[in-house]
């Protein structure tokens, strides 16, 4: 039986409920919980804290991570990862709860399986481009807030008679941003899975403007162009005025959705049962609205997502 587990995060909304779940379901198996500051960075400088029931309290509708998280370069070298280990040694911490996108996720596959660490990773990320995983904590609200935004620049785009060019976080997943384009009645949606016509997409402006059609919303994944560029050539070539949005940053913050509460409660609830059963080197998933896990190793590797079918509709409806 485990007495003390560790947990360390990234930040999108929907992370502080899975620590919540966390800490309170170990403390129904008296089992206790050392906070890891700011990640693997946190990890190599032995920054940890206790968790406790009353530390969690009132955290399950924050944004973000109350153990702040930050991108660690000395993870990467073997000197890092010794470090790492002192400070799992140090804290008596017997498992880890990791929870985060690919590159976490791939961090606790390396620990799980480098130095036969007990790990459970649980997938958080806005990307929603874990590997086997439906839908990952914090999808849900960064769709919701960036659709958000998009509404109120339809409001201005339709009144000024625009094309707006609205760019949201995807760098190597098209996830968010042909969710957002679908439900925000987009006109097109530029994703690093799909290849793209800049001169065609211009000449079906052009035919929408002499027919009466007054404004446009274009969404793009960062990872595939930069919105400047694709607004500049497209005022270019159709002589009509172009606005870019980058909507940045703020869709990895807000209030978590219901939808995104719930999953990360179910999971994180889940992963202490997962690491208590002696699972190790797993990751949480819902399928099907039941929780079972998958091997990290199938989670971090590149995720194909369904295009076509949603990018159709997309100009079907336009």
């Amino acid at each position: 039986m485990m007495k003390r587990i560790g947990i360390l995060t990234r930040d999108c909304a929907g992370v502080n409920a899975c620590l919540r779940a966390v800490v309170r379901m170990a403390s129904y198996y008296q089992i206790k919980v050392i906070g890891i500051i700011r990640e693997y960075e946190g990890l190599i400088n032995n920054e940890t804290k206790i968790l406790t029931r009353s530390s969690v309290s009132g955290i399950i509708n924050l944004g973000g991570t109350i153990l702040k998280t930050s991108r660690s370069k000395e993870f990467l070298t073997p000197e890092g990862q010794e470090k790492a280990i002192k400070t799992i040694k140090d804290n008596d911490i017997e498992g880890l709860i990791i929870v985060g996108g690919n590159g976490t996720l791939a961090g606790a596959h390396l620990l799980a399986t480098k130095y036969s660490l007990p790990v459970i990773g649980v997938p958080a990320t806005i990307d929603n481009d874990v590997n086997g995983v439906d839908l990952t904590i914090g999808t849900d609200t960064a769709v919701n807030v960036a659709l958000d935004a998009l509404d109120k620049i339809r409001d201005t785009a339709t009144s000024l008679e625009r094309i707006f060019v609205v760019e949201v976080m995807g760098r190597n997943c098209g996830y968010l941003a042909l969710r957002v384009a679908l439900a925000g009645g987009c006109e097109e949606v530029l994703l690093p899975e799909r290849k793209f016509n800049i001169e065609e997409m211009c000449q079906e402006i052009a035919l929408g403007n002499t027919k009466g059609k007054i404004s446009w919303i274009i969404v793009v994944a960062e990872g595939k162009a930069k919105a400047t560029e694709i607004a500049q050539k497209i005022t270019e070539i159709t002589n009509l005025e172009t606005r870019v949005t980058i909507l940045g940053h703020i869709q990895r913050g807000g209030r978590p959705t219901a939808l995104d509460r719930i999953i990360a409660t179910r999971m994180g609830s889940y992963a202490v049962e997962a690491l208590k059963e002696g699972e190790t080197d797993k990751c949480i998933i819902i399928k099907d609205d039941k929780l079972s896990t998958i091997p990290l190793a199938q989670a971090i590797k590149p995720k194909d997502i369904e295009v076509e079918s949603y990018y159709k509709l997309i100009k079907f409806l336009a």
